[in-house]
């Protein structure tokens, strides 16, 4: 079997060791007898597995004791709504920063249930940069301030974060979660769809602090409370169980590549194989200011939509898959998540060389 170099922003690779281990391990986990796609959520083996996969990501991370990990379903979308309506309760107030399209949907969606502002946005230049703020531009009577960490579709990635004073920092890290360190002490709550460098799709890790849990408006629907899931453990209704085994396994294969000291370090060099190509090539251009490049997203262009789409049909058929951009955004897009290995960049550099001087 021939395994493509896939691309995909989301979902998108993962590890071929959690893969194998999920296979080995699908008709019988252990000596249960049954797959864990079988198993009850309230049988001891399966609560195993996921205090497992919490403990580990716990250390992965280094959270500390005063935030609870949540293992929800609804994707990150879900959040825009959870957010303001556990968290928009004190001056019905909210502050965002618009630096891609799921920034401005958390804003549209958290102005539905207060006084939603936007305090910057890169919008004037196709979100290709991060606006810079100071602690003056926020409201100190906002409830929270959002960002979008990382922007999948436009390639950006916040390297300072915004100094928003005793107002809760929120940011949805979808598409950088587990790329490298971060410091969560910094945020109120950090939250993630899991299927860009975790699991596949159908959980989204909310790693929220205690005490921005329990003052939900009253229209809030259950379902929908923070209260709900970290008094049951993530376990009030069926959770997304293989998805969290498979991101169970992908925390064991974080630890046994070194943690995110490790995988940074993994990241960056990766980023560099291909962002000091787009810098010299004749042909290919990044599309994002230098000092706000994502590791993780990488969009370029030929500055030619026929030369785009020969390019992303002859790259499918030498093994580089997915690496069409986003359909509001077109040109070409390279997610190199964490199991992305750095063959697959430096492979496709090559052949963006020799496509480069075939139609040059």
């Amino acid at each position: 079997m021939a395994r493509v170099y896939n691309f995909s922003a989301g979902p998108s690779m993962l590890p071929e060791e959690v893969l194998k281990t999920a296979a080995d391990e699908m008709l019988e986990f252990g000596a249960t007898g049954q797959s864990v796609m079988e198993m009850s959520h309230r049988s001891k083996e399966y609560q195993a597995i996921f205090d497992e996969a919490e403990a580990n990501l716990r250390e992965i991370m280094n959270i500390p004791d005063n935030y609870k990990v949540l293992f929800l379903q609804g994707g990150a979308s879900t959040q825009f709504a959870m957010i303001p309506l556990n968290l928009m309760n004190k001056n019905k107030k909210a502050d965002f920063i618009i630096t891609g399209q799921w920034a401005n949907k958390a804003y549209k969606e958290a102005a539905r249930y207060g006084e939603a502002r936007v305090v910057a946005s890169s919008a004037d230049k196709t979100y290709s940069y991060i606006p810079k703020t100071t602690a003056a531009d926020f409201d100190p009577e906002a409830d929270f301030v959002h960002i979008c960490m990382n922007n999948t579709i436009y390639g950006t990635k916040y390297n300072e974060l915004p100094q928003t004073g005793d107002v809760p920092l929120i940011a949805d890290i979808s598409s950088c979660i587990l790329s490298e360190p971060i410091d969560v002490t910094k945020f109120g709550m950090l939250y993630a769809g899991a299927q860009k460098n975790v699991a596949p799709a159908g959980v989204t890790i909310v790693i929220i602090r205690e005490d921005l849990i329990g003052n939900a408006m009253d229209i809030t629907p259950t379902m929908l409370n923070y209260v709900t899931h970290a008094d049951n453990g993530s376990m009030f209704n069926t959770p997304p169980c293989y998805a969290i085994y498979i991101a169970g396994l992908t925390f064991k294969w974080i630890k046994k590549m070194g943690g995110l000291e490790a995988l940074r370090e993994m990241n960056v060099k990766k980023a560099k194989v291909l962002y000091d190509f787009l810098d010299n090539s004749k042909m290919f251009k990044g599309t994002v200011v230098a000092e706000d490049r994502s590791l993780m997203n990488v969009p370029f262009v030929t500055g030619n939509d026929e030369l785009d789409a020969k390019f992303v049909a002859e790259a499918k058929k030498a093994g580089f898959v997915n690496i069409k951009g986003h359909r509001s955004v077109g040109g070409m897009r390279a997610s190199i998540y964490n199991a992305m290995p750095i063959e697959g960049v430096e492979k496709l550099v090559e052949f963006m060389k020799k496509f480069e001087e075939e139609n040059a």
